[in-house]
């Protein structure tokens, strides 16, 4: 749950790379609540997913009531978040005409990766609400995946009719299109997860150069600095070779990160004489929802767990120091 914040602020630091000055403290407010409406928004999925874990019945039986309930509270808290966002949000701009804005050039596309983690996230979890009410997986992984799809789509239309603040931007669709079709995709090839997007960060000393932009503090620089961030494809081993001896646990994890980005764009970090590059990682990795457990309670925990990177030893290859090994990387 905490983790889908991260990639849906994505935006935060590209937004004030591009606005003029005069326009800053607005967007510092909208910063605000936009925090404040995804994060109840995460905080209702999330609650709904332990919820209906903690509730599973042992019955197979599809609980069409219960389906009901659960995507009448969605729709309604769902429809009230957006309704807020929009006079929330945009209360000190008023709307403009509709206007494309692509910013896929910014931040080496790892902001573009946040976007498609957050849409794959929500999917994941309100497949993971649906799942308990007894109906089947695939069923559950496509209104997963409509979930996805349509609680980001208005923000993206929203952000259209504010520019030049903001922008609908074709490449945050495509990411939150790619999100949701990734976890319906294993459902409909495999029936199960077994590629997992997952998320890291550590401080980095970048924040202290542009503190406006990457962040004053640790709450502030694990939503901004993405020099600090870093996203995973976690890949569990043993569902790909069943009939050998590995833990069902083990995943094997290729890693996404930048690093030298002190503005959006790769020409500003430049000249303020910062060299950009990017960076790859493989590592393992833990899949909690393969460590056997009765406890409900502990498996809504590990449910939640399985969005983060554990910390691991990880090999790193870049174009500056070629392949660089790292006894203990989050």
């Amino acid at each position: 749950m905490v983790i889908l914040l991260v990639t849906t602020f994505s935006d935060v630091g590209m937004g004030n790379e591009k606005i003029p000055r005069q326009l800053l403290k607005v967007q510092g407010e909208k910063v605000e609540s936009r925090k404040v409406l995804y994060f109840a928004l995460c905080t209702l999925h999330f609650t709904l997913c332990t919820l209906s874990v903690l509730a599973q019945s042992d019955t197979t039986r599809p609980n069409y009531r219960t389906l009901r309930w659960i995507l009448a509270v969605e729709s309604v808290a769902y429809t009230g978040s957006i309704y807020g966002l929009s006079k929330a949000w945009y209360k000190t701009n008023s709307f403009s005409k509709f206007n494309v804005s692509d910013d896929a050039h910014e931040w080496k596309q790892l902001d573009k990766v946040g976007h498609f983690f957050t849409a794959y996230q929500i999917c994941r979890n309100t497949a993971g609400i649906y799942q308990k009410t007894g109906i089947t997986r695939k069923q559950a992984a496509l209104y997963g995946a409509l979930s996805g799809f349509l609680f980001l789509t208005p923000i993206e239309i929203l952000d259209g009719f504010q520019y030049p603040i903001y922008g609908f931007s074709p490449s945050d669709m495509v990411a939150n299109v790619i999100g949701p079709s990734l976890y319906l995709g294993q459902y409909a090839l495999w029936g199960e997860e077994r590629i997992q997007p997952k998320f890291s960060f550590h401080p980095t000393s970048l924040a202290k150069i542009r503190p406006e932009l990457l962040g004053r503090n640790l709450s502030e620089q694990w939503l901004k600095d993405y020099n600090g961030q870093t996203y995973w494809f976690s890949v569990n081993l043993a569902s790909f070779a069943p009939h050998s001896n590995l833990p069902k646990w083990l995943n094997v994890s290729l890693g996404y990160g930048i690093q030298n980005m002190v503005g959006a764009e790769v020409e500003k970090s430049q000249s303020l004489g910062y060299d950009p590059y990017r960076q790859y990682y493989l590592s393992l990795d833990i899949d909690f929802r393969r460590i056997p457990t009765r406890h409900k309670a502990l498996k809504a925990f590990f449910f939640m767990l399985n969005t983060l990177k554990v910390p691991a030893p990880a090999l790193e290859f870049n174009r500056k120091q070629g392949v660089k090994g790292h006894w203990l990387y989050f």
